[in-house]
């Protein structure tokens, strides 16, 4: 599906209304294609504190060219400012001090990270600090412009080297829809992140499992997972068999049909992945509906399947996973929650109660799983697929243009988010919820 709004703002009558009315203009995404570098550009690296003197060599083993001092004329692709080291408020001047005479000289869709420490982590001064960085990166994400992204990235003291799959991500395309988020790496006492031989295939050897697989944005998780190297199991229902045979068959992946809210289903799915493929690396819990109504129209039939499918059944299935050893070591659940589960929706209390309890689902889980099995979520924004499409004409476009970079989401960028979770050096990743909505206007 395409944005035709995009499309039209860049003819030249668009641009003309554009200038002349101050209409929202939306800049065309880069994105990542297999092959590709993580960053074409150079990072700008600043700032002082624990990973100061590392992040050079954080960089490099990921392939990204990085500079400590500023050459006055060169642009750059990102900026990296390590604020770990602002122990008190009068310190957040060093923001400013770095930013400000750097902020013109980025390239169109450049990347922005703030490192800090976790603020519950710390006391007194030093914990005012590092709580005043998200107010900076969340407002500097709704000005930076052009395609650009800002995000914190909170990493605790002695998991530095865990953030590289992080750093990796947010400093490169795949990240494109993703900004103003707040994540934080090693914050549960996770396992240090396991050894990445091949940036381009890091789920080499990896069996990934994922549900709702036949189309959209399922579709997208299991070709992207796929791409990184995973043997792909799809899982959808009976009735989209052919659709997701066929996509199984493109990736060389592995499919089953059946219904998730089945009393049997955590069962079978569980037979199968140990029985086929000796256990499962990654789970990916991302089927899912909506049956909108107001509240007061609805019917508990209605309500209550949407909890069933959305939310009931990836706690059962991931129960008796965890209870029958069927997730390998290291191995990851990743939930898809909603922007509707954070700020609610109009007619979606169904829905938005069912992507809430995702949210909680990860909450509960982060600090009992074993064996360095990680869970986390994203929540997606206004995604653009056939769904959306079949949206009314002035809802949609509210919906995609509300939002820092004016813009909706593709499938793609849901599928890069997870497959970030799903990186085999992503362990210090656990207990985030990231949105990947462009910086929606609407929650925080």
């Amino acid at each position: 599906m395409t944005d035709k709004y995009q499309g039209f703002v860049s003819t030249p009558i668009g641009k003309l209304l554009v200038k002349n009315l101050g209409l929202p203009n939306p800049t065309k995404l880069e994105r990542y294609s297999a092959g590709d570098p993580l960053v074409q550009g150079t990072v700008l690296v600043g700032g002082r504190g624990r990973l100061a003197d590392e992040l050079p060599g954080l960089l490099d083993a990921l392939g990204i060219a990085s500079a400590r001092t500023q050459s006055e004329g060169e642009k750059y692709k990102g900026l990296v400012f390590d604020a770990t080291g602002l122990t008190s408020a009068d310190q957040l001047v060093e923001l400013q001090e770095f930013f400000t005479p750097v902020m013109r000289s980025l390239e169109t869709c450049a990347r922005v990270l703030v490192i800090g420490t976790p603020p519950e982590l710390v006391k007194g001064g030093e914990r005012v600090a590092q709580r005043a960085l998200e107010g900076f990166t969340r407002s500097l994400g709704k000005e930076i412009g052009k395609g650009g992204t800002v995000q914190l990235v909170y990493v605790a003291d002695g998991y530095e080297g865990s953030a590289l799959s992080t750093l990796g991500f947010f400093l490169s395309p795949k990240s494109a829809y993703v900004s103003g988020q707040v994540v934080r790496v090693g914050t549960h006492k996770e396992k240090k992140a396991a050894d990445v031989s091949d940036w381009t295939a890091p789920l080499a050897g990896k069996v990934a499992f994922v549900t709702g697989a036949s189309r959209g944005i399922g579709e997208e998780i299991a070709r992207v997972l796929h791409r990184d190297g995973a043997t792909v199991v799809g899982l959808d229902v009976p009735q989209a068999a052919d659709d997701l045979q066929k996509v199984m068959k493109e990736i060389d992946g592995d499919w089953l049909t059946l219904d998730i809210t089945a009393s049997d289903a955590p069962q079978r799915i569980a037979h199968h992945l140990r029985e086929k493929h000796g256990g499962v690396d990654v789970v990916v819990h991302n089927a899912g509906v909506t049956m909108d109504k107001k509240l007061a129209n609805q019917n508990p039939d209605r309500f209550g399947k949407v909890l069933e499918i959305n939310l009931e059944a990836p706690e059962k299935i991931t129960a008796e996973l965890l209870e029958q050893g069927v997730i390998n070591p290291n191995g990851r659940i990743i939930g898809v929650a909603s922007i509707a589960g954070i700020a609610g929706n109009l007619g979606q209390t169904s829905y938005a109660a069912s992507k809430a309890g995702v949210i909680g689902f990860v909450d509960s889980l982060a600090d009992e799983l074993k064996d360095g099995i990680t869970i986390n979520a994203v929540a997606p924004g206004f995604i653009i697929t056939q769904m959306t499409a079949a949206v009314p004409f002035a809802t949609r476009e509210v919906g995609q243009r509300l939002n820092a970079m004016s813009q909706g989401g593709l499938p793609v960028d849901v599928a890069e988010t997870i497959a970030w979770y799903a990186n085999p050096a992503s362990s210090g990743v656990n207990g985030n919820v990231v949105r990947v909505c462009g910086q929606m206007m609407l929650g925080a």
